[in-house]
């Protein structure tokens, strides 16, 4: 027996080796971790139990039935972040560039299979130069398995991919349909087709980095949610993130022990909104003043600025939050902005995490092209995620609320739960210029008439209280309260039961 487990204990330490010391140098020498030392950091201390560490690819094509690698290229198995279950992949690129056979498909696709068994997250950690070219469609298909799998466990587990190394070709597509990815700045990258590629049929120079890399799919096409400085940071990033979510889609987010008191009064937010309707201010101090310590891990922070989405505690327990940001473009909705809010809101109504939103939006972005882009079917996005919403939603007009984006900004009509205005909110059509330059237009030649117009239609309109007559605002409260005001309504929606009429799906306006 002595002699059966000294020879396990070498095939395990040759799997833990992966490619090798030299690989492994190389992989250290770029200021990465290997895929184990990854797991290390992102798993609590002795908690990661392997699985298919010895399986190997069955390639015999050119030449590949010479080399062989246990484990063949993928890290594989489940562990604890915090105490929690979660089922993880991390791809070896010591091993074949972590290039994806089919071997290595079909252990990616047993961990997703028993994480939706059971009703745990599975968080991924991709670096791999993509499909293994030596085994042709069968790799292809090994793609196709995890994509299905992508598709099955979405809405039922969080799914969170980090990108750590190369991910191009079809491999992006997978990182795709997971609900969140994050990118390290400097050592990762997606892109569908290379530089090389794109040299060939644009005649386009770009470099790898200005392709897909992390500044590039956080600030411009919007592709990743977030992005940090190193393997380390991000992984400890990852670390903090999950425990804003459940386990899975039949339970409630985790409820953290929490110090700050649920009453907690800003006299400060009474000041926060200018005077000055057209001067901005930063909605990032509402959210850091009323949240749990001011505790507020944000998304997709440098895309469409113009509204903000992440996650904080109210009470210790996780929120979604939605708000216009009228530092950037007033607040207006365009077309980034409400595809990155409704994605937002519809995996929070998933997952069982009620929706906190700030309202200031004087309307959607105008221009050709904004309509040219088709704005209609994109804004139609937004609305439609939190028409179909049936989370704990609590709604806060601070200032403007004008338009169709009144409507679309989980507003009454919208199955809103509780909404509140701040006494200083204007809920109309439009602002009260425009508004009387349409009404009056026969008038825009008087001065003296148009001020007066405009002074009628502000102290009927540009205020809260024609929409709390209809009851389209439950209240009007003094900033300073919004914290409490908040915290009271989850309370009372905490045991909340709404469902839609059966369907097999809705045809979310794509």
């Amino acid at each position: 027996m002595q002699d059966i487990i000294r020879q396990l204990e070498e095939r395990r330490e040759a799997a833990r080796l992966g490619g090798g010391q030299k690989r492994i140098d190389s992989q250290h020498a770029k200021g990465k971790l290997t895929a184990r030392e990854r797991l290390d950091v992102l798993l609590d201390d002795g908690s990661f139990e392997e699985w298919d560490m010895f399986v190997e690819h069955r390639s015999t094509d050119f030449g590949m039935e010479n080399q062989t690698v246990p484990g063949d290229g993928v890290v594989t198995g489940h562990g604890t972040i915090n105490g929690r279950l979660v089922f993880v992949y991390s791809q070896d690129f010591t091993v074949f560039g972590g290039s994806l056979s089919e071997a290595h498909a079909e252990k990616i696709g047993k961990v997703m299979d028993q994480a939706m068994k059971v009703g745990a997250p599975v968080i991924g950690l991709n670096d791999s130069g993509g499909a293994r070219i030596q085994e042709g469609v069968a790799s292809l298909g090994g793609y196709a398995d995890i994509f299905q799998r992508n598709v099955l466990a979405s809405g039922v587990i969080p799914q969170i991919s980090v990108i750590m190394g190369p991910c191009a070709g079809g491999a992006v597509y997978s990182p795709a349909m997971t609900d969140f990815i994050f990118m390290v700045e400097d050592s990762s990258y997606m892109f569908v087709t290379g530089p090389d590629v794109v040299k060939t049929v644009t005649h386009e120079e770009v470099t790898a980095e200005e392709l897909g890399g992390a500044r590039t799919h956080n600030s411009k096409s919007g592709v990743a949610d977030g992005s940090f400085e190193n393997d380390i940071e991000t992984l400890a990033a990852m670390r903090e993130f999950f425990d804003f979510l459940p386990a899975n889609n039949r339970e409630l987010p985790p409820v953290m022990e929490n110090t700050d008191a649920p009453d907690r009064e800003e006299l400060s937010l009474d000041t926060l909104v200018p005077d000055d309707p057209n001067k901005p201010y930063d909605i990032k101090e509402l959210i850091d003043k009323v949240v749990d310590h001011g505790e507020f891990f944000e998304l997709q922070k440098d895309y469409a600025g113009n509204i903000v989405i992440g996650f904080a505690r109210m009470e210790g327990s996780t929120v979604g939050i939605v708000a216009n940001q009228p530092m950037v473009l007033a607040g207006c909705l365009d077309i980034q902005s409400s595809i990155k809010a409704a994605r937002f809101v519809r995996f929070c109504d998933c997952f069982n995490i009620p929706v906190i939103t700030f309202v200031d939006v004087p309307g959607f972005l105008p221009g050709t092209s904004q309509e040219f882009g088709g704005i209609i079917k994109h804004g139609a996005k937004l609305l439609y995620a939190y028409a179909e919403a049936t989370i704990p939603k609590v709604t806060v007009i601070t200032r403007k609320a004008y338009g169709g984006a009144y409507d679309v900004m989980a507003s009454k009509h919208l199955r809103g739960d509780v909404n509140y205005a701040w006494p200083n909110a204007e809920i109309a059509v439009m602002g009260s210029k425009g508004a009387v330059e349409i009404i009056f237009r026969q008038d825009i030649g008087d001065a003296e008439k148009i001020e007066a117009r405009t002074a009628e239609y502000q102290e009927k309109f540009a205020n809260p209280f024609k929409a709390a007559q209809r009851g389209f605002i439950d209240e009007v409260i003094r900033p300073h309260s919004t914290r409490r005001r908040i915290c009271k309504s989850l309370a009372m929606l905490r045991n909340k039961d709404l469902t839609n009429p059966w369907r097999k799906h809705g045809n979310l306006p794509l």
